[in-house]
């Protein structure tokens, strides 16, 4: 690979391995670098993930080793899916769903099976960023986004104490789920009940889809428009979480579908939220099936064996059955 690249094999080991980060190149060289591993056959979806790879070790190492003279990364920009599954990867060795699909080669010697981070290192990190979900808590209206942020990967920590911490902080900021329709805070409410039914509690979800969500058009904007975002569907890097609101002109309803609907099994704990999101996108864009049919039949699929399980919300079921009635049209 080094002779293949143009670089010297220690360059090429200390990449592998992690002692020279990869961002630390130079500009010039990491794009060099793209374009060359594109020509020699490389996944070009695997190549996108890069960025959100070098995003997830910035934000892990400024975590885990804070500088108190700069803001914390997750305070400076609203992150994706790609970045946060990518944290996740380092934290407890779930592959991206992005990357789940790609046979893993076979290796000469012992290799770790995943990127992830020693315990010592996991531990720090959740310790690390709880204090900073404290600490942003304390600023207002200018750690609105960081607290959202942290608070939200802190739930990822499993350990028995951990939980206890993040569920007590996310019950805190229960009141803001309670809320009806759009707020400043709308964002932070949602990521405290997803977090919350990632957790085991569902109820705080199913109350901000029926009070914040439901029936008010610019939260239900804001709801589209974070999951076009989250899942690629814009592409601009956003400062902090006001795009919602103002919705977002440039992004492909088609990509959403396709995001949303593999959703509905990849993330059980979520589902009464992807089938709401999904209902409101169909009722906007009713000539999706048609776009997409193969996407269409899927999502086709799910649904029937989704209203035959009987698993989500009365809200969710009714709006279930719509999204099955619109695809049937469209399959007749």
């Amino acid at each position: 690979m080094a002779e293949a690249l143009g670089v010297d094999l220690a360059t090429w080991q200390g990449w592998e391995t992690g002692r020279r980060p990869l961002a630390n190149v130079k500009a010039g060289a990491l794009l060099n670098l793209r374009r060359r591993l594109l020509a020699i056959g490389a996944d070009p979806r695997t190549l996108q993930l890069l960025d959100p790879a070098m995003d997830a070790d910035r934000i892990i190492s400024a975590t885990i080793h804070p500088d108190d003279t700069a803001p914390h990364p997750l305070a400076d920009w609203v992150h994706t899916r790609d970045t946060a599954d990518m944290i996740v990867w380092a934290l407890n060795g779930t592959v991206p769903p992005a990357l789940v699909c790609h046979p893993t080669p076979g290796r000469r010697g012992p290799v770790a099976k995943a990127p992830l981070l020693p315990m010592p290192d996991r531990r720090m990190f959740f310790s690390r960023l709880r204090e900073a979900a404290e600490s942003a808590l304390r600023a207002g209206e200018d750690g609105l986004l960081l607290h959202r942020q942290a608070l939200y990967l802190c739930s990822y920590d499993g350990t028995p104490e951990a939980t206890a911490w993040t569920g007590q902080a996310l019950y805190a900021r229960r009141d803001l789920v309670t809320v009806r329709g759009w707020t400043p805070h709308w964002a932070a409410a949602r990521s405290a009940a997803v977090a919350l039914a990632r957790l085991g509690d569902p109820l705080p979800l199913l109350d901000f889809i029926d009070r914040a969500m439901a029936g008010d058009d610019t939260a239900e904007t804001a709801n589209l428009t974070y999951w076009a975002y989250w899942l690629g569907s814009i592409q601009e890097s956003q400062r902090d979480d006001g795009f919602m609101r103002c919705g977002h002109g440039h992004w492909e309803p088609v990509r959403l579908l396709r995001g949303l609907t593999a959703g509905l099994h990849q993330a059980p704990a979520y589902v009464d939220l992807h089938v709401h999101s999904l209902w409101a996108l169909l009722t906007r864009h009713r000539w999706l099936p048609l776009a997409d049919p193969e996407a269409a039949e899927r999502l086709y699929t799910y649904t029937s064996a989704l209203l035959d399980r009987r698993v989500v919300s009365r809200r969710s079921g009714q709006e279930l059955g719509s999204v099955h009635y619109v695809l049937r049209q469209h399959r007749n």
